[in-house]
């Protein structure tokens, strides 16, 4: 649906690119008959996919762009996480793909960064992707291997690519991550315009004597508090936690491990302790250790860590409609790992659409133009005003411009009964088919008016 400038070295090309990805959201699928809709539909995703002008990053570079511009003004949290595509052992892998945690499964990973805003939680969008797959060679020893030639470097990658496309037009931009973040060269080398919440993995020793696991428990509590965990899988509400909270600043020491004898010998950062009191029977009790470059100096600024590490759950969404519960990125057919790169990029941004606008149904002040181009607001009120009754239960409940508004219009074109429960992200995509060939109805309506 965006319009921008050519990144694809061709504009032809550029606008399949643009169909393509709305016929993923469409069709709720990354398999390329069932988004194709019909045979030409296909062959034309096959053909864009196999282009030598067609890479992962130039794929993304208009979505990042967008991402970028709904960042402005704003306090963002970029997080950022891995995921692993695996491919069943009994069918033949795509040619290319190599081992994955599971020596004989092939398959590939996906590092993305998505931009959440910091204070209203709304998804903003995807700010990049790394997107590889391992050789067959065996790994090298990890300690003899400069941080630079690691694939761990993935993680200060995405801290440097959100320093280049948020910093500059984001108030503040806090990097979360999981434990596998924990790395001592991405806290030493960290861009200066950004800000870590990571979740501690290594007992690293103290400057000041004794370990990092074992400080906090001579630190005084800050309060008791009760939290809300995020759903760890499908059908699942999450659950409250109540919580003691400690917190305190701690000078780690360089790793003797590590060949990269050029990073600081010690780092200081804050660190947020976060232990369940009294977890529910079979549920194992909350622990997180939260390595931090924000304040701890209060119970306020300890709580306000907290919330933004909880924010690392929107990335789990995305990656769960990417995969089996949602785009099915592992039941695609494509024959080369190239192909299936390039897939995954577009599945990266039709799984964060999805996800922004079943977020919206529920009222989010976001602008219409995280989804659609500013031009294409007049003709989304013209159609919005076709489908709004004469109660005002049957009208549009929105302000005119907002990504709610945007979902109320294809909720309804996907058919959604405003009487009946909240659409689904199937009823949205649906919805989001048919809105954009309305749109474009729109647009050449008034063309040839004005010829």
């Amino acid at each position: 649906m965006a319009r921008t400038k050519s990144v694809l070295g061709d504009v032809r090309r550029d606008e399949r690119a643009e169909w393509m990805l709305e016929r993923i959201v469409a069709s709720g699928s990354l398999v390329l008959r069932a988004l194709g809709g019909t045979r030409s539909g296909e062959m034309a995703a096959h053909r864009l996919l196999s282009s030598d002008d067609v890479d992962p990053t130039a794929l993304l570079t208009p979505h990042v762009a967008r991402t970028a511009a709904a960042c402005n003004g704003r306090r963002v949290v970029a997080v950022q996480d891995t995921t692993e595509i695996n491919f069943d052992r009994h069918r033949r892998p795509a040619f290319g793909l190599g081992p994955t945690g599971n020596d004989e499964i092939r398959g590939f990973f996906i590092h993305p960064v998505v931009a959440v805003d910091a204070d209203d939680e709304a998804l903003l969008g995807v700010a990049g992707a790394r997107i590889w797959t391992r050789g067959e060679e065996p790994t090298p020893n990890h300690n003899d291997t400069p941080f630079d030639e690691k694939e761990s470097r993935r993680w200060l990658e995405a801290a440097e690519l959100a320093a280049t496309h948020l910093a500059p037009v984001a108030t503040q931009v806090i990097m979360v991550a999981d434990r596998e973040g924990d790395i001592y060269p991405m806290f030493a080398r960290r861009p200066e315009a950004i800000d870590f919440v990571v979740r501690a993995c290594h007992n690293r020793v103290l400057a000041e004597g004794g370990t990092l696991f074992a400080a906090p428990a001579a630190w005084p509590a800050l309060g008791r508090v009760q939290i809300k965990i995020a759903p760890k899988r499908p059908g699942d509400k999450g659950r409250k936690a109540r919580i003691v909270l400690k917190a305190r600043t701690v000078t780690i020491k360089r790793p003797n491990s590590t060949p990269d004898r050029r990073d600081a010998t010690k780092l200081t950062l804050g660190l947020v302790e976060v232990r369940e009191e009294a977890a529910p029977a079979r549920v194992e009790p909350l622990l997180w250790r939260l390595l931090t470059t924000l304040p701890v100096v209060t119970r306020a600024h300890a709580l306000e860590v907290v919330r933004l590490y909880r924010l690392r759950w929107r990335i789990e969404e995305v990656f769960r409609i990417l995969k089996s519960n949602g785009l099915k990125i592992e039941d695609s057919q494509l024959e080369t790992a190239d192909r299936l790169f390039n897939l995954a990029a577009f599945g990266l941004v039709a799984a964060a659409r999805i996800i922004q606008l079943v977020d919206a149904r529920d009222g989010s002040t976001r602008p219409a133009t995280d989804v659609i181009e500013a031009d294409e607001i007049k003709a989304a009120a013209a159609i919005s005003a076709t489908l709004e009754g004469g109660t005002e239960r049957q009208k549009n409940p929105h302000k005119k411009g907002t990504l709610a508004w945007l979902s109320w219009i294809a909720a309804r074109l996907g058919g959604w009964n405003c009487y009946y429960k909240p659409p689904g992200p199937k009823t949205m995509a649906r919805g989001l088919d048919r809105l954009i060939d309305r749109i474009e109805g729109f647009r050449l309506a008034n063309e040839r008016r004005n010829v």
